[in-house]
This record gives C-alpha cells, sequence and structure tokens, in this order.
C-alpha cells in the first residue's frame, strides 16, 4: 500500500480516524449500551440522558415553511377587519418586514370563525379537521422571532441561531437523550417533494456537535431511504457482517479522539446494515388498515402526499424514533406558506393539503396510546403583517407576532397563552421568543436547557444561547 505523508499508509489513517469507533457498535451487538442517532456515539453525550423524568419521550416537529398568517387561523383579529383598508394607525407602531412600503393599508380576514370544543378556542374554517382537536393543544398566540427572512428565521427556528453551523433541535435532543432504536436513525426529516425550505439542510446539521446527530433525510415517494440494500444480490448480510466486523477490529486498535466525521460515516454503515432488516417495514403503509389510511386521506389527492410523511412519523415514533421533522413548503413560493399576493388562495392550498393528515396525526397518537408520550409541535418560521404588501390581497413576514400549537407530551390541552395587539402585529402579553420555545421542547423532553451543553471553541454552548424560559402555563 503507498504510504501517506509522514510515513502513513492509508490503513494507518483509517485506524487513527476512527477513534475505536467500531469497538462502540461491536459492543452493542454483543449486548453493549445504547447507541444514538446514527448508531453510534450517544453513550458518549455528556449529559448521560435526561435530567428528570420526561414528560415526553419522542417529538414530531409540523414545520409549516413560510410563515402561516396566524390572522387567517388561530388569532382572529376583529378590530383588523374594521381596519381593512385604511392606513395603519401610527399608535400600533412600525411594521417591520421586507416589502412593505410606507403607510401600509390594513388587510382584514375574510375567513368564518368558531369556537371549538370546551375551550372554546377559536380556529378559521381553513382547518375544519383541527376544530376537533382544540381540547387537544395548548396554543401561543405571543410568538417572536429576530428575522423576517426567511433562511435566517429557519436557521434560529431550527438551532436557535440566525445564522448556519449551529445544532438544529433534534441534535441536540439526540445528544442529550441518545435513540431508544438501534435499527432506525434517532434524527429523521422528511421535506417536501417540490424542494427543502430555504435554508437548507443546515436546518437539520449537526453543527459543532459530532456529525453522528445530523438529521437523516428520508427522501419522499415509495424508496425514501436511497441505496439501502446492495445493488449486488450476491452480497449477502453475512458477507457486509464479515467486511464490518474487520473494519470494527482495525478501529478498536486506536486509543486517540478521533474525527467526528468519519466517526458518523462508519457508523452509518453499521446503522445502515440493521436497517436493513427494520427500516423497509417502517415505511411500508400497505399494511395499515384501509380506516386508517381514510383517516390520514392517503387516498385524495391533495392529501396523499402530506399524509404519507404524517403517517410514516406516527411509525417511527411508535419505533422509538427520538425526533421527526416534518417540513410543508418548500421549493417555489407557490408550494409553501408564503402568501405574499393572495393569502386566501395560498392557505387554502396548503392547509388543504395539510389540515386533515395533521389533525389524522393527533387523533392516530390518542387512539395508540402515544400522545401523552409524543410531543407534536406545530408552526412555521414567523408569521404574516396585518397590512397588505403594496395594495394585494397578501400579507408579508412578520415576527414580532405569530401563533405556534404544541400537543401531547406533557402539554396542557385546550389552552391559550399570550395574545398579540388588536390587530395581530407584536405579541404584548406572554411573549414566547424561539429561545423559550426550544427551553420548553427540552423541558418536556427531560432536559434542562441550561445544562445540555456542549463546548466549543472555549465556551459551554447551549440551544437557547443565554436566555429561554420555560412557558409553564402550557405545561400540564
Amino acid at each position: 500500500m503507498a504510504p501517506m505523508a509522514a510515513g502513513w499508509t492509508r490503513r494507518r489513517f483509517l485506524e487513527t480516524a476512527g477513534h475505536g469507533f467500531g469497538a462502540i457498535a461491536l459492543a452493542h451487538l454483543l449486548g453493549g449500551e445504547a447507541l444514538g442517532s446514527a448508531g453510534s456515539i450517544a453513550a458518549t453525550s455528556t449529559t448521560n440522558g435526561p435530567h428528570f423524568a420526561p414528560r415526553a419521550k419522542r417529538c414530531i416537529f409540523l414545520f409549516m415553511v413560510g410563515g402561516p398568517s396566524q390572522m387567517e387561523l388561530f388569532d382572529p383579529k376583529p378590530e383588523l377587519d374594521k381596519l381593512h383598508g385604511k392606513k395603519l394607525p401610527p399608535s400600533f407602531g412600525k411594521v417591520t418586514s421586507q416589502f412593505v412600503e410606507n403607510d401600509p393599508i390594513c388587510l382584514g380576514s375574510t375567513r368564518k370563525w368558531g369556537r371549538y370544543g370546551k375551550s372554546g378556542m377559536e380556529m378559521s374554517d381553513l382547518i375544519p379537521h383541527m376544530h376537533q382537536h382544540a381540547d387537544r393543544i395548548a396554543l401561543v398566540r405571543s410568538c417572536v422571532a429576530d428575522s423576517v427572512v426567511h433562511a435566517p428565521a429557519h436557521y434560529q427556528m431550527n438551532s436557535g441561531r440566525m445564522f448556519m453551523g449551529y445544532p438544529s433541535l433534534g441534535s441536540w435532543l439526540t445528544y442529550g437523550l441518545g435513540s431508544e432504536s438501534q435499527n432506525l436513525p434517532a434524527f429523521v426529516v422528511m421535506a417536501q417533494p417540490q424542494g427543502t425550505p430555504e435554508g437548507g439542510a443546515p436546518c437539520w446539521s449537526s453543527g459543532f456537535l459530532p456529525a453522528a446527530y445530523q438529521g437523516t433525510l428520508f427522501r419522499p415517494g415509495s424508496n425514501p431511504i436511497v441505496n439501502l440494500s446492495p445493488a449486488d444480490p450476491g452480497y449477502d448480510r453475512p458477507r457486509q457482517r464479515h467486511l464490518l466486523n474487520y473494519l470494527q477490529t482495525l478501529n478498536r486498535k486506536v486509543t486517540k479522539p478521533g474525527d467526528t466525521e468519519l466517526e458518523a460515516r462508519i457508523a452509518s454503515y453499521e446503522l445502515a446494515f440493521r436497517m436493513q432488516a427494520e427500516a423497509p417495514d417502517a415505511v411500508d403503509l400497505s399494511k395499515e388498515t384501509a380506516e386508517t389510511r381514510s383517516l390520514y386521506g392517503l387516498n385524495q389527492p391533495e392529501t396523499a402526499e402530506f399524509a404519507t410523511r404524517c403517517l410514516i412519523a406516527r411509525r417511527l415514533v411508535e419505533r422509538g424514533v427520538r425526533f421527526v421533522q416534518l417540513y410543508s413548503g418548500g421549493g417555489p413560493v407557490a408550494w409553501q406558506w408564503d402568501a405574499h399576493d393572495d393569502v386566501n388562495a395560498n392557505h387554502e392550498k396548503m392547509c388543504g393539503a395539510t389540515d386533515r393528515p395533521v389533525a389524522a396525526l393527533l387523533t392516530d397518537l390518542e387512539r395508540r396510546g402515544l400522545l401523552d408520550e409524543t410531543l407534536v409541535v406545530w408552526g412555521g418560521e414567523f408569521g404574516r403583517t396585518p397590512v397588505s404588501q403594496q395594495g394585494s390581497r397578501g400579507r408579508d413576514h412578520n415576527a414580532t407576532g405569530f401563533s405556534m400549537w404544541f400537543a401531547g407530551g406533557g402539554t396542557k390541552p385546550g389552552t391559550i397563552h399570550g395574545s398579540t395587539d388588536e390587530i395581530g402585529l407584536k405579541a404584548v402579553d406572554g411573549r414566547a421568543h424561539v429561545n423559550d420555545i426550544h427551553a420548553t421542547i427540552l423541558h418536556l423532553m427531560g432536559l434542562d436547557h441550561t445544562k445540555l451543553t456542549f463546548l466549543h471553541s472555549g465556551r459551554d454552548e447551549r440551544l437557547t444561547d443565554v436566555a429561554g424560559t420555560i412557558i409553564r402555563p402550557i405545561l400540564a
């Protein structure tokens, strides 16, 4: 074998960079300790499991890319409707957005509203299937972010920072808690077929955490996990196992810390080997009953795609996947919740594709006894403005007040927390910044956001930076 620099051979490089990683995988196969999101190094997490008894064991984050309008969905504003067509009164302050002109014109909502459940929660006619879940969700109407630009806002809602390079929420969760499944990734991402969100892959990156904690992207279509089976039929499992064991033997010889990128790659081989047996079953929806398929809307063209991903999400969490993130919206603006031109047309399309599957997911989780231990989060990177965008029927981006909801996993059902002003522009009561949202999610999963840290560049970094307060009114 040709030597590398300083007398290194390729084999010696692999041995040293591997850092005995195969030994960890082999230890598991022989009955060793639990592994992490890539079948890898969760056992080395500095947190070593939850800080206290968790209310939720796993989380599904339904991310509505583009910015759903709070005034059309969960936060009715009669005063705004009265101001429709008039200039925004100066008393409400300045609208901070991308495309709104000076002296903007108020844009009222044309949606029909009702009160639902014993809680009397107000919801619009855009989400009729969610009406039945008014007493199952905890609605936060006072969410706040720091950017009105999609990509930075995507990064912040996912990682707590408006820049690339920081670990995502799913990565922090798997770093802190590891995986319940040894045959599936702990952190799974399912994007929309039309494309990923503007923030792209950094939205589910592990950042400066070991690479093993990054999200695993399941692709759209009937084969969400590509290249899972070997192309050569003769390359059977015993032969694969023999090769992996040989690589692990080489890795066990080293003692120095290794390159986490290579560690994650080696671990991914081990996980892929185990996934060959379980992953096909996890994404095989043919085993679902006709009633379940109908509940989600798999047989209806407008809901089939998102329904498929919601049903796969349920199948994943019941098999122990720690964090599943579904994106509704991605690619062209027409396929996002980005209602710049006509908020009604846009939201009728996006709600038509997602309302039934989301409601079905909550119903299905509850009837299977999974909702109490599964936290479901719904929301986008920001909301919409109460004023028209340049005279159209559309709304621009608004980060100073928008709505998100939470269900299951120790949240208080039928709860409404916080409020925006009379027109839905700014949070005025119970302000819930992104840091607070993340602190609350971590708390429900059994993690103290101030203690879940990772030493990076001489600083103990955390998901919530130096901020974050748990939104206690929505806790059961």
